[in-house]
């Protein structure tokens, strides 16, 4: 009796959850959180050069279209996300309707995947590249709201439509301080194309990549995309020193800085007993840069000993390099420890081509995350095993169980077998 309305009781709550859910589906729960959803705009250049077969064997309508039909697949469920195309209408030489054709491909909404492949489907090389107007329009597009709001724009050519000059119209944007970040892609882009799309980033924080694989493109398209989920951080500008004892100290955070071509930059960091250091750094090539390069990120005790370091090296094929490093204090018996200073080093290979300025250096970014240290048995491996060794101690007690029991009816079917 007693389990049969315990029973009753399950399939009644069950049925209360069920029904909660369809009153209030997970959109309403999200929406009492005071969030407004991140938007997304895809700007596409559809011009008449996207026709060009330079990328894997393939056009680069081609690659275009393949990134965004993988990042459509993979764009997260909070983002809303829109397709707005430039030179993709007009086909004629009026260069005055030229510099018109901008239009909303798929509206920024809440995503259709099955609707946005269609409409991404039925694009094809037209016309100009007017890229401020569409800048403009990608503006206007997500105008309204407190999420975070990014353009892709994603370009193979200057824009053709000056005097509207789209660095220009970047800036004005960013003026507005509306917090509306705009990245480019430039798909196998001359110099001139390299500068103008670096502007356009420039101007609003955001970033500029080179492109010249199917790959590349739809990585990085869905980098940008998933970004735009994250919680917005906003970078504070800092100015490394030469030396250690003269850099700034930084607690956990995100950081920009400028870095000559192969100069050294240092900061400085606090790490308590039992806490962990984490830091990265990206350095960005926003000019012509010679094609091998590297980065170097080490964690030095003021007195110059070095702790760990972490180095990555680049080839021309990407725009920005990256590593980071560990750094975890042993925890202390005596509780009143003073923190360590810890020193970071950053050095850059970089190379600058014939030509051009050196001046303003690099860009920068560097992120300081310091934490609680992990407990000495959860986080040290012995042998490479870690934790394993409790699987191995497991399978070699199983191992043991399983002879002894197979020697037992071993011997006794031989005891059976010799009695009969």
């Amino acid at each position: 009796m007693i389990r049969r309305q315990r029973l009753a009781a399950g399939v009644c709550a069950l049925l209360a959850a069920l029904t909660a859910g369809i009153a209030f589906p997970a959109g309403a729960v999200a929406d009492e959180t005071g969030h407004a959803a991140p938007k997304v705009e895809l700007v596409l250049d559809v011009s008449g050069s996207m026709r060009t077969r330079d990328i894997d064997g393939g056009t680069r309508m081609a690659a275009a279209k393949q990134a965004f039909n993988e990042v459509l697949d993979a764009t997260p469920e909070e983002v809303e996300l829109g397709i707005r195309t430039l030179g993709a209408n007009y086909r004629g030489d009026d260069r005055k309707e030229g510099c018109k054709d901008t239009a909303r491909l798929y509206p920024v909404g809440p995503l259709d995947r099955t609707d946005a492949k269609t409409a991404v489907a039925t694009l094809a090389p037209t016309g100009w590249t007017p890229i401020g107007p569409a800048l403009l329009k990608a503006a206007a597009d997500l105008n309204g709201g407190d999420g975070t709001r990014r353009i892709v724009l994603i370009s193979d050519g200057e824009d053709t439509c000056q005097p509207l000059d789209p660095c220009e119209v970047a800036r004005e944007i960013a003026a507005k301080g509306i917090g509306l970040t705009i990245d480019t892609l430039g798909l196998v882009p001359d110099a001139k194309t390299r500068d103008q799309l670096s502007c356009i980033a420039d101007a609003t924080g955001g970033t500029y990549t080179s492109v010249r694989h199917k790959e590349e493109l739809t990585d990085r398209v869905g980098d940008l995309v998933d970004r735009a989920a994250d919680p917005v951080v906003t970078p504070v500008a800092t100015e490394g020193a030469a030396r250690c004892a003269a850099a700034p100290a930084l607690k956990s955070g995100l950081y920009t800085d400028r870095e000559e071509f192969g100069q050294q930059r240092w900061y400085r960091v606090d790490v308590e007993p039992g806490q962990e250091l984490r830091a990265s750094v990206s350095v960005a090539d926003d000019r012509a840069v010679h094609p091998d390069y590297g980065v170097l990120l080490r964690a030095v005790t003021v007195h110059g000993r070095e702790i760990v370091r972490g180095e990555a090296a680049g080839t021309g094929r990407t725009d920005t390099v990256s590593t980071g490093l560990r750094y975890p204090k042993p925890d202390s018996d005596d509780d009143g420890a003073p923190a360590e200073t810890v020193c970071l080093q950053v050095t850059n290979s970089f190379a600058a081509a014939a030509g051009v300025k050196t001046t303003p250096g690099l860009p920068l970014e560097l992120t300081v995350d310091v934490v609680d240290g992990p407990s000495g048995h959860h986080d040290v491996a012995s042998f490479g095993l870690g934790r394993g060794w409790w699987l191995l101690g497991a399978l070699v007690l199983a191992g043991f169980l399983a002879g002894l029991l197979w020697g037992w009816l071993s011997r006794w079917r031989v005891a059976v077998w010799r009695t009969n």
